[in-house]
């Protein structure tokens, strides 16, 4: 099969290769991760400048009219840099819950402020005791005239410090766990009744813990259909995972290559260890590893918008492997880069700790074995 990109996608991962290696190297992205706001608001604004916040919208809606193969390119660039702004919680996620289910409305009203890196969103569905399970809801959201109020708690919301909107899914009806009676609503960062802790997460980025007390939402605020947002929430979702497995690959290649030439240029007992044998192995079961993932990656990005059962499969097939993969990759480039593969110096660590939390977004390991095997 013929994976060959086409003359514009290949420019878009040319501009995105030349913009980063000219302002996000690694000190670049180690002080802005270290700053008090945790990532750049003038880097979000050349996105936007750049189109990369647009690639993935209709032409109509004031997009690049790409899809997911642009998705893909961007986050493998941006996997390769460590970039920490909020890409795939305001552009996949909440741009895709617009994009896909929004009224013309809503669409008229946000999108064009989120192409043009003037608002950031983010997705709030974790809840503690739910673990994986997007249906797994104790946040409510009761009918109060025309509108809704909207109590719960959500944790880890990766994004939510800089967001200035966010996406909840909430009960509106059934049981806790039903499939039946999810819903989404936009609700404003300020708001009455949102509340926010704000704390950085291993990988260098920041995450909150949101608390909603009697947060009023108009009928406006309504995501799709009241009740029947599960199938979207997974669709979206799965949307996310083949984003974040673009960015898994871009890291893993940036290990790769890094411990490829550690080990040309590191001496012991007066050779460079690369020529060991056992190293050798090490780095090609690694290679291999990484071109395995990419081939997953390519694969639930095309199938991105097969039936759901198909696109389950794939996103759960490139979940494991990405998770697998990600471990092991990460693992190795620590181990042969020796004491010093665990210094804050050198970006290596940086790396495996974002592959790490990869693979606990929307899923780990064992979560997606057992999606897997339902969906088959």
């Amino acid at each position: 099969m013929d994976f060959s990109f086409s003359e514009e996608q290949t420019l878009l991962r040319n501009t995105v290769q030349s913009f980063l290696q000219d302002k996000y190297d690694f000190d670049t992205r180690s002080k802005i991760a270290k700053s008090a706001d945790g990532w750049s608001r003038e880097i979000w604004t050349q996105f936007a400048e750049l189109g990369l916040l647009a690639a993935p919208f209709a032409e109509e809606l004031g997009g690049l009219g790409g899809g997911a193969i642009e998705t893909m390119i961007v986050m493998e660039e941006f996997g390769r840099n460590l970039v920490i702004e909020p890409f795939v919680e305001t552009v996949v996620l909440a741009g895709g819950f617009l994009q896909e289910a929004g009224t013309d409305a809503q669409k008229e009203a946000h999108i064009p402020g989120l192409i043009g890196g003037e608002t950031v969103w983010t997705f709030a569905y974790a809840e503690p005791q739910g673990r994986y399970n997007l249906a797994d809801l104790v946040t409510t959201a009761k009918k109060d005239g025309d509108g809704y109020v909207i109590n719960g708690y959500k944790c880890v919301v990766l994004g939510a410090p800089w967001a200035d909107k966010l996406i909840v899914s909430a009960r509106t009806s059934g049981g806790q766990r039903d499939a039946d009676g999810v819903s989404l609503f936009i609700v404003d960062k300020n708001a009455a009744g949102v509340s926010t802790r704000d704390y950085p997460t291993v990988d260098g980025r920041r995450a909150s813990e949101v608390t909603l007390e009697n947060v009023k939402v108009g009928a406006d605020a309504v995501i799709g259909e009241i009740g029947k947002a599960l199938p979207l929430i997974e669709k979206i979702t799965d949307r996310a995972i083949a984003s974040l497995s673009a960015e898994a690959i871009g890291g893993m290649k940036m290990l790769n290559d890094a411990t490829v030439e550690y080990c040309k240029t590191r001496k012991q007992f007066g050779v460079p260890i690369g020529k060991f044998q056992v190293l050798q192995h090490r780095m090609v079961d690694m290679f291999m590893a990484y071109e395995q993932s990419v081939s997953m990656t390519y694969m639930v990005t095309l199938k991105l918008d097969e039936d759901d059962a198909e696109r389950c499969k794939a996103a759960s097939g490139a979940k494991v492997q990405i998770g697998k993969a990600g471990r092991y990759v990460g693992q190795q480039a620590v181990q042969l880069h020796g004491g010093m593969g665990m210094t804050d110096e050198l970006n290596v660590g940086h790396y495996f700790k974002r592959l790490t939390m990869i693979d606990t977004q929307f899923g780990n390991v064992d979560h997606h074995l057992s999606r897997y095997s339902n969906a088959a």
